[in-house]
Protein backbone atom coordinates (compact mmCIF):
# COMPACT_ATOMS: atom_id res chain seq x y z
CA UNK A 1 0.00 0.00 0.00
CA UNK A 2 1.60 3.28 -0.93
CA UNK A 3 1.38 5.94 1.46
CA UNK A 4 1.83 10.17 1.51
CA UNK A 5 4.86 11.42 3.32
CA UNK A 6 4.49 12.94 6.33
CA UNK A 7 6.23 16.18 6.55
CA UNK A 8 7.11 16.86 10.46
CA UNK A 9 7.63 20.77 11.13
CA UNK A 10 8.15 22.49 13.90
CA UNK A 11 6.89 25.34 12.79
CA UNK A 12 4.62 28.00 13.23
CA UNK A 13 1.77 28.29 10.69
CA UNK A 14 0.97 31.30 8.72
CA UNK A 15 -1.74 30.46 6.34
CA UNK A 16 -4.23 32.50 8.42
CA UNK A 17 -3.94 35.98 7.34
CA UNK A 18 -5.82 36.84 10.55
CA UNK A 19 -2.60 35.18 12.63
CA UNK A 20 -0.06 36.15 10.13
CA UNK A 21 1.85 38.85 12.53
CA UNK A 22 2.15 36.35 15.34
CA UNK A 23 3.13 33.67 13.02
CA UNK A 24 5.70 34.76 10.61
CA UNK A 25 7.46 36.04 14.05
CA UNK A 26 6.97 32.75 15.67
CA UNK A 27 8.51 31.39 12.41
CA UNK A 28 11.00 33.49 12.29
CA UNK A 29 12.16 33.18 16.41
CA UNK A 30 10.74 30.21 17.98
CA UNK A 31 11.20 27.67 15.43
CA UNK A 32 12.12 24.30 15.96
CA UNK A 33 13.41 23.87 12.30
CA UNK A 34 15.18 27.05 11.95
CA UNK A 35 16.34 30.19 14.25
CA UNK A 36 16.32 33.23 12.32
CA UNK A 37 18.10 36.12 14.60
CA UNK A 38 18.35 38.61 12.42
CA UNK A 39 15.03 38.87 12.70
CA UNK A 40 14.52 40.10 16.25
CA UNK A 41 16.80 42.31 18.31
CA UNK A 42 19.21 41.60 20.48
CA UNK A 43 18.15 42.96 23.65
CA UNK A 44 15.74 39.92 24.67
CA UNK A 45 18.55 37.53 23.81
CA UNK A 46 18.17 35.49 27.24
CA UNK A 47 14.29 34.87 26.33
CA UNK A 48 14.81 33.80 22.56
CA UNK A 49 17.66 31.73 23.55
CA UNK A 50 15.96 30.42 26.73
CA UNK A 51 12.79 29.28 23.87
CA UNK A 52 15.01 28.25 21.09
CA UNK A 53 16.95 26.22 23.55
CA UNK A 54 13.70 24.22 24.76
CA UNK A 55 12.10 24.39 21.25
CA UNK A 56 15.30 22.55 19.32
CA UNK A 57 16.22 20.30 22.23
CA UNK A 58 12.27 19.14 22.13
CA UNK A 59 12.29 18.74 18.30
CA UNK A 60 15.00 16.51 18.16
CA UNK A 61 13.77 14.37 20.68
CA UNK A 62 10.34 14.07 19.19
CA UNK A 63 11.56 13.61 15.49
CA UNK A 64 13.82 10.87 16.96
CA UNK A 65 10.70 9.37 18.51
CA UNK A 66 8.89 9.58 15.17
CA UNK A 67 11.52 8.02 12.97
CA UNK A 68 11.17 4.84 15.13
CA UNK A 69 7.38 4.91 15.17
CA UNK A 70 6.47 6.04 11.83
CA UNK A 71 7.70 3.31 9.67
CA UNK A 72 5.92 0.70 11.92
CA UNK A 73 2.17 2.48 10.65
CA UNK A 74 3.14 2.34 7.01
CA UNK A 75 4.43 5.92 6.87
CA UNK A 76 8.35 6.85 6.19
CA UNK A 77 8.97 10.35 7.49
CA UNK A 78 10.19 13.18 4.92
CA UNK A 79 13.02 14.78 6.86
CA UNK A 80 16.22 13.31 7.82
CA UNK A 81 15.53 12.37 11.47
CA UNK A 82 19.28 10.70 11.57
CA UNK A 83 22.67 11.15 9.65
CA UNK A 84 25.85 10.11 9.89
CA UNK A 85 26.60 14.27 10.88
CA UNK A 86 23.78 13.48 13.92
CA UNK A 87 25.48 11.89 16.66
CA UNK A 88 22.73 13.08 19.51
CA UNK A 89 24.66 16.71 20.00
CA UNK A 90 23.08 20.14 19.32
CA UNK A 91 21.89 21.47 15.84
CA UNK A 92 22.93 24.71 14.20
CA UNK A 93 20.91 26.14 10.77
CA UNK A 94 23.31 27.61 8.63
CA UNK A 95 23.19 31.66 8.22
CA UNK A 96 25.18 32.80 4.87
CA UNK A 97 26.54 36.07 4.78
CA UNK A 98 25.05 38.14 1.72
CA UNK A 99 27.30 37.83 -0.66
CA UNK A 100 27.17 33.91 -0.55
CA UNK A 101 23.19 33.84 -0.45
CA UNK A 102 23.43 36.30 -3.90
CA UNK A 103 25.56 33.69 -5.40
CA UNK A 104 23.58 31.12 -4.63
CA UNK A 105 20.16 32.82 -6.16
CA UNK A 106 22.17 33.78 -9.13
CA UNK A 107 23.42 30.45 -9.96
CA UNK A 108 19.82 29.34 -9.06
CA UNK A 109 19.11 31.62 -12.09
CA UNK A 110 17.47 34.34 -9.77
CA UNK A 111 18.53 38.31 -11.01
CA UNK A 112 21.04 40.14 -9.31
CA UNK A 113 23.30 43.06 -9.32
CA UNK A 114 26.74 43.06 -10.97
CA UNK A 115 29.53 43.25 -7.80
CA UNK A 116 31.77 40.79 -5.76
CA UNK A 117 33.03 40.51 -2.57
CA UNK A 118 36.32 41.74 -1.20
CA UNK A 119 38.80 41.44 2.02
CA UNK A 120 40.90 44.03 1.43
CA UNK A 121 41.33 47.28 0.52
CA UNK A 122 42.93 46.41 -2.54
CA UNK A 123 41.00 43.69 -3.84
CA UNK A 124 38.23 46.44 -2.79
CA UNK A 125 39.25 49.08 -5.13
CA UNK A 126 39.68 46.52 -7.82
CA UNK A 127 36.04 45.19 -7.75
CA UNK A 128 35.17 48.93 -7.87
CA UNK A 129 37.51 49.88 -10.86
CA UNK A 130 35.90 46.69 -12.76
CA UNK A 131 32.20 47.55 -12.15
CA UNK A 132 32.46 51.56 -13.17
CA UNK A 133 34.55 50.46 -16.45
CA UNK A 134 31.69 48.28 -17.07
CA UNK A 135 29.24 50.78 -15.95
CA UNK A 136 30.39 54.22 -16.18
CA UNK A 137 29.08 56.90 -13.82
CA UNK A 138 27.12 53.92 -11.44
CA UNK A 139 27.10 54.19 -7.94
CA UNK A 140 28.83 51.66 -5.67
CA UNK A 141 27.36 50.50 -2.70
CA UNK A 142 30.18 49.10 0.01
CA UNK A 143 27.99 46.92 2.23
CA UNK A 144 29.78 45.15 5.18
CA UNK A 145 29.24 41.43 5.55
CA UNK A 146 28.00 40.09 9.21
CA UNK A 147 25.16 38.23 10.21
CA UNK A 148 23.01 41.45 11.21
CA UNK A 149 20.86 43.27 9.81
CA UNK A 150 20.33 47.02 10.33
CA UNK A 151 23.72 47.65 9.01
CA UNK A 152 23.30 51.07 7.33
CA UNK A 153 22.26 52.71 10.63
CA UNK A 154 25.11 50.67 12.24
CA UNK A 155 28.21 51.95 13.81
CA UNK A 156 32.04 50.28 13.74
CA UNK A 157 34.09 49.81 17.31
CA UNK A 158 36.75 52.75 15.88
CA UNK A 159 33.74 55.30 15.38
CA UNK A 160 33.08 54.85 11.35
CA UNK A 161 29.47 55.43 11.35
CA UNK A 162 27.54 53.19 8.62
CA UNK A 163 28.07 49.62 7.43
CA UNK A 164 26.67 50.67 4.19
CA UNK A 165 28.47 53.23 2.05
CA UNK A 166 27.21 54.69 -1.23
CA UNK A 167 30.37 55.87 -3.60
CA UNK A 168 31.22 57.19 -6.61
CA UNK A 169 35.04 56.59 -7.10
CA UNK A 170 36.83 53.47 -6.82
CA UNK A 171 39.20 55.51 -5.17
CA UNK A 172 37.13 56.25 -1.89
CA UNK A 173 35.81 52.54 -1.86
CA UNK A 174 39.82 51.49 -1.13
CA UNK A 175 39.78 55.04 1.43
CA UNK A 176 36.43 54.05 3.42
CA UNK A 177 37.57 50.16 3.07
CA UNK A 178 40.08 50.07 6.41
CA UNK A 179 37.49 52.11 8.54
CA UNK A 180 35.50 48.93 8.44
CA UNK A 181 37.67 45.42 7.43
CA UNK A 182 38.88 43.80 10.54
CA UNK A 183 36.44 46.11 13.08
CA UNK A 184 33.48 45.11 14.58
CA UNK A 185 30.08 46.60 13.31
CA UNK A 186 27.89 47.13 16.07
CA UNK A 187 23.75 47.32 15.10
CA UNK A 188 20.54 47.17 17.03
CA UNK A 189 20.66 43.06 16.51
CA UNK A 190 24.26 42.56 17.13
CA UNK A 191 24.43 43.53 21.03
CA UNK A 192 27.08 45.96 22.06
CA UNK A 193 29.97 43.61 21.40
CA UNK A 194 28.86 43.64 17.52
CA UNK A 195 30.38 41.18 14.83
CA UNK A 196 33.53 41.37 12.84
CA UNK A 197 33.54 42.69 9.59
CA UNK A 198 36.06 41.03 7.77
CA UNK A 199 34.63 41.17 3.74
CA UNK A 200 32.78 44.01 1.39
CA UNK A 201 29.96 43.13 -0.88
CA UNK A 202 30.85 45.87 -3.58
CA UNK A 203 27.76 46.06 -5.93
CA UNK A 204 26.73 48.03 -8.62
CA UNK A 205 24.14 50.75 -7.72
CA UNK A 206 21.01 50.10 -9.77
CA UNK A 207 17.62 53.06 -9.23
CA UNK A 208 14.97 51.24 -7.92
CA UNK A 209 11.55 52.07 -8.98
CA UNK A 210 9.56 49.68 -7.23
CA UNK A 211 9.94 47.64 -4.04
CA UNK A 212 8.61 43.84 -3.47
CA UNK A 213 8.50 41.11 -0.49
CA UNK A 214 9.47 37.38 -1.88
CA UNK A 215 10.17 34.26 0.62
CA UNK A 216 9.21 30.65 1.06
CA UNK A 217 9.09 29.66 4.64
CA UNK A 218 8.06 26.48 6.20
CA UNK A 219 4.64 26.05 7.47
CA UNK A 220 3.22 23.89 9.97
CA UNK A 221 -0.18 23.39 8.85
CA UNK A 222 0.67 23.64 5.62
CA UNK A 223 2.81 20.07 5.69
CA UNK A 224 5.80 21.69 3.78
CA UNK A 225 6.78 25.18 2.41
CA UNK A 226 4.78 28.47 1.38
CA UNK A 227 6.11 31.13 -0.81
CA UNK A 228 4.79 34.65 1.29
CA UNK A 229 4.50 37.58 -1.37
CA UNK A 230 3.54 41.46 -0.93
CA UNK A 231 3.56 44.32 -2.57
CA UNK A 232 5.19 46.12 0.32
CA UNK A 233 8.84 45.37 0.16
CA UNK A 234 11.87 47.15 1.28
CA UNK A 235 9.99 47.05 4.78
CA UNK A 236 9.83 44.57 7.63
CA UNK A 237 6.80 42.23 6.94
CA UNK A 238 6.14 41.74 10.61
CA UNK A 239 5.15 44.98 10.82
CA UNK A 240 2.93 44.24 7.03
CA UNK A 241 1.62 41.95 8.48
CA UNK A 242 0.68 43.11 12.29
CA UNK A 243 -0.84 46.40 10.02
CA UNK A 244 -2.32 45.56 6.80
CA UNK A 245 -2.40 41.41 6.89
CA UNK A 246 -4.38 41.46 3.41
CA UNK A 247 -1.53 42.69 1.85
CA UNK A 248 0.23 39.45 2.22
CA UNK A 249 -0.27 36.63 -0.12
CA UNK A 250 0.70 32.72 0.97
CA UNK A 251 0.64 30.05 -2.01
CA UNK A 252 1.32 26.65 -0.09
CA UNK A 253 4.02 24.28 -2.55
CA UNK A 254 4.19 20.87 -2.62
CA UNK A 255 7.76 19.56 -2.30
CA UNK A 256 6.94 16.61 -4.13
CA UNK A 257 5.94 18.37 -7.27
CA UNK A 258 7.26 21.42 -6.67
CA UNK A 259 6.06 25.01 -7.83
CA UNK A 260 3.85 24.70 -10.56
CA UNK A 261 3.31 27.39 -13.51
CA UNK A 262 0.37 28.58 -12.48
CA UNK A 263 1.24 28.85 -8.33
CA UNK A 264 4.00 31.26 -9.81
CA UNK A 265 1.38 33.46 -12.07
CA UNK A 266 -0.70 33.59 -9.08
CA UNK A 267 2.03 34.84 -6.47
CA UNK A 268 3.39 37.30 -9.41
CA UNK A 269 -0.30 38.70 -10.22
CA UNK A 270 -1.90 38.69 -6.58
CA UNK A 271 0.90 38.33 -4.40
CA UNK A 272 2.96 41.09 -6.14
CA UNK A 273 0.39 43.04 -8.46
CA UNK A 274 2.67 42.27 -11.39
CA UNK A 275 0.03 42.70 -15.12
CA UNK A 276 0.79 40.53 -18.14
CA UNK A 277 3.37 41.63 -19.75
CA UNK A 278 7.69 41.42 -19.40
CA UNK A 279 7.92 42.43 -16.22
CA UNK A 280 5.48 39.38 -14.79
CA UNK A 281 7.47 36.99 -17.29
CA UNK A 282 9.96 38.05 -15.29
CA UNK A 283 8.75 37.20 -12.01
CA UNK A 284 7.10 33.93 -12.88
CA UNK A 285 10.88 32.98 -14.24
CA UNK A 286 12.23 34.16 -10.83
CA UNK A 287 9.94 32.23 -8.03
CA UNK A 288 10.13 29.14 -10.26
CA UNK A 289 13.98 29.20 -9.76
CA UNK A 290 13.52 30.39 -6.17
CA UNK A 291 11.26 27.25 -5.73
CA UNK A 292 13.78 24.99 -7.30
CA UNK A 293 16.15 26.45 -5.49
CA UNK A 294 14.39 26.10 -2.01
CA UNK A 295 14.07 22.58 -2.36
CA UNK A 296 17.66 21.57 -4.36
CA UNK A 297 19.24 23.31 -1.18
CA UNK A 298 17.27 22.04 1.71
CA UNK A 299 16.34 25.44 2.86
CA UNK A 300 14.61 26.60 5.46
CA UNK A 301 13.58 29.94 4.08
CA UNK A 302 15.01 31.79 1.74
CA UNK A 303 13.90 35.81 1.88
CA UNK A 304 14.39 38.44 -0.76
CA UNK A 305 13.80 41.85 0.76
CA UNK A 306 13.37 43.72 -1.51
CA UNK A 307 12.72 42.15 -4.63
CA UNK A 308 12.77 45.27 -6.87
CA UNK A 309 12.32 46.71 -10.39
CA UNK A 310 14.87 48.76 -11.59
CA UNK A 311 14.44 51.62 -14.27
CA UNK A 312 16.48 49.54 -16.32
CA UNK A 313 13.02 47.20 -16.46
CA UNK A 314 14.16 44.22 -14.48
CA UNK A 315 13.70 42.39 -11.50
CA UNK A 316 16.29 42.26 -9.07
CA UNK A 317 17.18 39.95 -5.75
CA UNK A 318 18.49 43.16 -3.91
CA UNK A 319 18.84 41.51 -0.76
CA UNK A 320 18.64 37.58 0.51
CA UNK A 321 18.66 35.95 3.28
CA UNK A 322 18.98 32.18 3.32
CA UNK A 323 19.08 29.23 6.37
CA UNK A 324 19.20 25.39 5.66
CA UNK A 325 18.66 22.40 7.94
CA UNK A 326 21.61 20.80 9.21
CA UNK A 327 20.14 17.84 8.75
CA UNK A 328 20.62 18.17 5.02
CA UNK A 329 24.75 18.54 5.59
CA UNK A 330 25.92 15.22 4.44
CA UNK A 331 24.21 16.11 0.88
CA UNK A 332 24.78 20.08 0.83
CA UNK A 333 28.54 19.64 1.62
CA UNK A 334 29.40 22.82 -0.85
CA UNK A 335 27.01 25.17 0.98
CA UNK A 336 27.93 24.43 4.84
CA UNK A 337 31.53 25.06 3.32
CA UNK A 338 30.48 28.89 3.11
CA UNK A 339 29.72 28.74 7.29
CA UNK A 340 31.85 31.25 8.77
CA UNK A 341 32.51 30.55 12.72
CA UNK A 342 33.63 34.19 13.07
CA UNK A 343 30.60 35.44 13.48
CA UNK A 344 29.14 32.96 15.64
CA UNK A 345 29.63 32.80 19.78
CA UNK A 346 33.04 30.87 19.84
CA UNK A 347 31.76 29.47 23.19
CA UNK A 348 29.06 27.79 20.74
CA UNK A 349 31.40 26.61 18.13
CA UNK A 350 33.44 24.71 20.89
CA UNK A 351 30.40 23.39 22.50
CA UNK A 352 29.53 21.76 19.48
CA UNK A 353 33.12 20.22 18.53
CA UNK A 354 32.90 18.46 21.76
CA UNK A 355 29.49 17.18 20.45
CA UNK A 356 27.92 19.60 23.61
CA UNK A 357 24.63 20.95 23.79
CA UNK A 358 24.81 24.56 24.59
CA UNK A 359 23.55 27.90 24.17
CA UNK A 360 25.05 31.03 25.88
CA UNK A 361 22.69 33.19 27.93
CA UNK A 362 22.79 36.34 29.77
CA UNK A 363 22.82 35.02 33.61
CA UNK A 364 25.32 34.48 36.29
CA UNK A 365 24.91 30.85 37.15
CA UNK A 366 26.24 28.49 34.68
CA UNK A 367 24.39 24.91 34.42
CA UNK A 368 25.26 21.41 33.20
CA UNK A 369 23.10 18.91 33.07
CA UNK A 370 22.41 15.83 31.20
CA UNK A 371 18.81 15.96 29.29
CA UNK A 372 17.11 18.94 27.73
CA UNK A 373 14.20 18.27 29.88
CA UNK A 374 16.11 18.45 33.18
CA UNK A 375 17.90 21.42 31.85
CA UNK A 376 14.78 23.18 31.09
CA UNK A 377 13.62 22.42 34.73
CA UNK A 378 16.75 23.43 36.17
CA UNK A 379 16.85 26.41 34.24
CA UNK A 380 13.12 27.23 35.65
CA UNK A 381 14.38 26.22 39.61
CA UNK A 382 17.00 28.78 39.08
CA UNK A 383 14.64 32.00 38.04
CA UNK A 384 12.08 30.79 40.69
CA UNK A 385 14.92 30.89 43.55
CA UNK A 386 16.14 34.41 42.36
CA UNK A 387 18.82 33.54 40.00
CA UNK A 388 19.54 33.83 36.88
CA UNK A 389 21.13 31.08 34.01
CA UNK A 390 24.29 31.79 32.49
CA UNK A 391 23.54 29.15 29.97
CA UNK A 392 21.72 25.85 28.50
CA UNK A 393 23.97 22.63 28.58
CA UNK A 394 22.82 19.56 28.20
CA UNK A 395 25.87 17.12 28.43
CA UNK A 396 24.18 14.02 27.28
CA UNK A 397 23.81 10.84 28.76
CA UNK A 398 27.30 9.34 28.49
CA UNK A 399 29.40 12.21 28.71
CA UNK A 400 33.14 11.47 29.11
CA UNK A 401 35.83 12.91 31.56
CA UNK A 402 36.94 15.06 28.31
CA UNK A 403 33.29 16.16 27.74
CA UNK A 404 32.68 17.64 31.05
CA UNK A 405 36.22 19.04 31.27
CA UNK A 406 35.46 20.89 28.05
CA UNK A 407 32.39 22.34 29.86
CA UNK A 408 33.93 23.38 32.68
CA UNK A 409 35.92 25.39 30.26
CA UNK A 410 33.28 26.71 28.00
CA UNK A 411 30.86 28.04 31.23
CA UNK A 412 34.08 29.43 33.09
CA UNK A 413 35.20 31.70 29.68
CA UNK A 414 31.48 33.27 30.22
CA UNK A 415 32.78 36.55 32.52
CA UNK A 416 29.31 36.81 33.73
CA UNK A 417 29.42 33.45 35.57
CA UNK A 418 30.04 34.15 39.06
CA UNK A 419 29.28 29.99 40.11
CA UNK A 420 28.46 26.88 38.45
CA UNK A 421 25.23 24.28 39.35
CA UNK A 422 25.68 20.97 37.82
CA UNK A 423 22.54 18.89 38.11
CA UNK A 424 22.92 15.01 37.15
CA UNK A 425 20.74 12.45 37.26
CA UNK A 426 22.40 8.80 37.06
CA UNK A 427 20.68 6.45 34.63
CA UNK A 428 22.86 5.16 31.78
CA UNK A 429 25.20 8.27 33.15
CA UNK A 430 26.76 6.38 36.94
CA UNK A 431 27.06 9.49 39.52
CA UNK A 432 30.55 8.17 40.60
CA UNK A 433 32.14 8.48 36.87
CA UNK A 434 30.54 11.80 36.75
CA UNK A 435 31.91 12.37 40.35
CA UNK A 436 35.33 11.76 38.91
CA UNK A 437 34.76 13.67 36.09
CA UNK A 438 33.57 16.71 37.98
CA UNK A 439 36.88 16.31 40.29
CA UNK A 440 39.39 15.72 37.44
CA UNK A 441 37.97 19.15 35.62
CA UNK A 442 37.98 21.38 38.92
CA UNK A 443 41.85 20.54 39.11
CA UNK A 444 42.54 20.74 35.30
CA UNK A 445 40.47 24.12 35.27
CA UNK A 446 41.48 25.56 38.47
CA UNK A 447 37.94 26.81 39.51
CA UNK A 448 37.90 29.68 40.86
CA UNK A 449 33.51 30.23 41.53
CA UNK A 450 31.22 28.72 43.85
CA UNK A 451 30.31 25.03 42.11
CA UNK A 452 27.05 23.35 43.87
CA UNK A 453 26.30 19.75 42.62
CA UNK A 454 23.46 17.55 42.75
CA UNK A 455 23.62 14.35 42.12
CA UNK A 456 20.49 11.49 42.25
CA UNK A 457 20.11 8.02 40.24
CA UNK A 458 22.60 5.02 40.10
CA UNK A 459 25.45 4.62 42.51
CA UNK A 460 24.63 8.10 43.76
CA UNK A 461 26.23 7.50 47.38
CA UNK A 462 29.30 6.60 45.60
CA UNK A 463 29.57 9.76 43.92
CA UNK A 464 28.03 12.20 46.86
CA UNK A 465 31.31 10.32 48.73
CA UNK A 466 34.03 11.06 46.03
CA UNK A 467 32.63 14.46 46.32
CA UNK A 468 32.86 15.04 49.77
CA UNK A 469 36.20 13.10 50.32
CA UNK A 470 37.95 15.18 47.41
CA UNK A 471 39.14 18.05 49.52
CA UNK A 472 37.74 20.74 47.07
CA UNK A 473 34.94 23.79 47.94
CA UNK A 474 32.67 21.68 46.06
CA UNK A 475 28.91 22.55 47.78
CA UNK A 476 26.59 19.17 47.79
CA UNK A 477 22.47 19.44 47.47
CA UNK A 478 19.70 16.92 48.23
CA UNK A 479 17.81 18.23 45.77
CA UNK A 480 16.96 20.64 43.06
CA UNK A 481 15.14 22.71 44.89
CA UNK A 482 18.20 22.89 47.45
CA UNK A 483 20.55 22.81 44.52
CA UNK A 484 19.50 26.04 43.58
CA UNK A 485 18.57 28.33 46.21
CA UNK A 486 22.37 27.21 47.16
CA UNK A 487 23.99 28.37 43.59
CA UNK A 488 21.72 31.83 44.01
CA UNK A 489 22.76 32.21 47.60
CA UNK A 490 26.72 31.73 47.13
CA UNK A 491 26.85 33.65 43.97
CA UNK A 492 25.17 36.62 46.25
CA UNK A 493 27.60 35.97 48.82
CA UNK A 494 29.93 37.34 46.50
CA UNK A 495 28.99 40.80 46.46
Amino acid sequence: MSTSPLVLLGRASISSKRNAARTITNSCQFSGDAFVSSTSSHAPRTVRNYFHANNKMRFRHFTTAMSRTLPSLGVSPNIPLKNKYDAGGQKRYLNLHEYQSLSLMKKAGMTTQNGAVARTPEEARTVAETLVNNSPGCDLIVKAQIHAGGRGKGSFSNGFQGGVQILTDPADVERVSPNMLGVNLVTKQTGPEGQPCNSLLINEGITIVEEYYLAILLDREAGGPVIVASQQGGMDIEEVAESDPDAITVVTMDINTGLTDEQAEKVASKGLGLEDGDLKNQAVRQIKALGQMFLDLDATQIEVNPFAVADDGCLYCVDAKLNFDDNAHYRQGEVFQMRDVSMEDPRDVRAEKSNLNYIGLDGSIGCMVNGAGLAMATMDIIKLSGGSPANFLDVGGGASKEQVAEAFKILTSDPNVKGLLINIFGGIMKCDVIAQGIISAHKEVGLDVPLVVRLEGTNVKEGKAMLENSGLPIITASDLDDAAQKAVSAVNNLG
